[in-house]
């Protein structure tokens, strides 16, 4: 019965071992390096990369719908019939901005927080503060880089802009055709301020609570891909609904194009309030979307990511 007992004991502790979180495979990783030695792990940017543009791909025609609620505040069914009513051919249209600007997201979010967080904290253990510091930063280093992309994909995706900007050159070229100021302020960074908040606080709220969700999982025996999916999904959705109202301030900011159709931050989003009835429910019309949204692209990011780092580290190991 002893024997049998300490048996036991060893497959329980085997199985622990097994489950590491990357998470908790970073901080061991980090650990075991030596304290001088370079923090800048490059194959954190091309993991996030390959991660961000499959689920984008995969979840492009959700978010097309959503975007459509969030500028004309209409219902599933009416968002839906938008999108029938122009054509099979132009339901795809716009998803290259976000390809590329997702996959560049990718890079640059898992990349550099992996990077921060291992000059924040270069032996471990990685501590909420650090996570969530690395996170934040992450996260202004994405708004800086990617609102561009974010502009021309909203206006693309805008029904009504469809005749005036029928292709991305036709919106660059309209850009550029403004003043130095006007490209920025007008043009390519129009709603950065609430892009900058909701970038900077959504990416500091994912990492902080992503690898402990995923590592408390881990612990109930599940198999590999099971807590990186829910981890993800639970972490995408809650930050996604506690951030909505600045998603859809975006979304009806960077619809408007033009020297003459500009209206300011807090006239945008005064505008928003009078145009879902000064309600909050109506704000987040679109909500149960938002979620399944949320759900698909976060599980599916987190749980590629996983499965793609944990083939580097069994490749590497097998190296030595």
């Amino acid at each position: 019965m002893q024997k049998r007992f300490f048996h036991l004991h060893a497959v329980v502790f085997s199985m622990g071992e097994k489950n590491h979180s990357p998470g908790e495979e970073l901080q061991h990783r980090t650990q075991a390096e030596a304290p001088g030695k370079k923090s800048w792990h490059s194959q954190a940017y091309t993991l996030g990369a390959i991660s961000n543009f499959m689920s984008t791909f995969l979840t492009f025609p959700i978010y097309k719908v959503v975007f459509r609620q969030q500028i004309h505040a209409v219902a599933v069914s009416q968002a839906v019939k938008q999108l029938w009513h122009e054509g099979p051919q132009y339901f795809y249209r716009g998803i290259y901005p976000p390809l590329l600007s997702k996959t560049l997201q990718g890079t640059l979010l898992f990349g550099t927080y992996d990077s921060l967080l291992c000059s924040l904290s270069p032996v471990g253990p990685h501590s909420l503060g650090h996570r969530w510091a690395a996170g934040l930063m992450s996260g202004v280093v994405e708004a800086v880089a990617l609102s561009p992309f974010e502009r021309v994909q909203n206006v693309l995706q805008d029904g009504r802009k469809q005749a005036r900007f029928p292709s991305t050159f036709s919106i660059l070229k309209e850009f550029n055709s403004y003043g130095l100021w006007g490209r920025l302020s007008l043009g390519y960074y129009r709603g950065f301020w609430p892009i900058l908040v909701r970038n900077s606080l959504g990416s500091a709220l994912y990492f902080s609570f992503k690898d402990p969700i995923q590592a408390g999982l881990a612990k109930q025996g599940l198999p590999h891909w099971v807590p990186a999916l829910v981890s993800g999904s639970v972490n995408g959705t809650i930050t996604c609904l506690v951030l909505y109202p600045l998603i859809v301030l975006v979304a009806n900011m960077q619809s408007h194009i033009g020297w003459q159709s500009m209206p300011s931050l807090w006239a945008s989003a005064q505008d928003m309030w009078d145009t879902r009835g000064r309600k909050v429910l109506l704000i987040y019309r679109g909500g149960s979307l938002v979620i399944l949204r949320s759900s698909v692209t976060w599980g599916l990011t987190t749980a590629i990511h996983d499965f793609l780092q944990r083939k580097y580290h069994s490749r590497k190991e097998k190296k030595y």
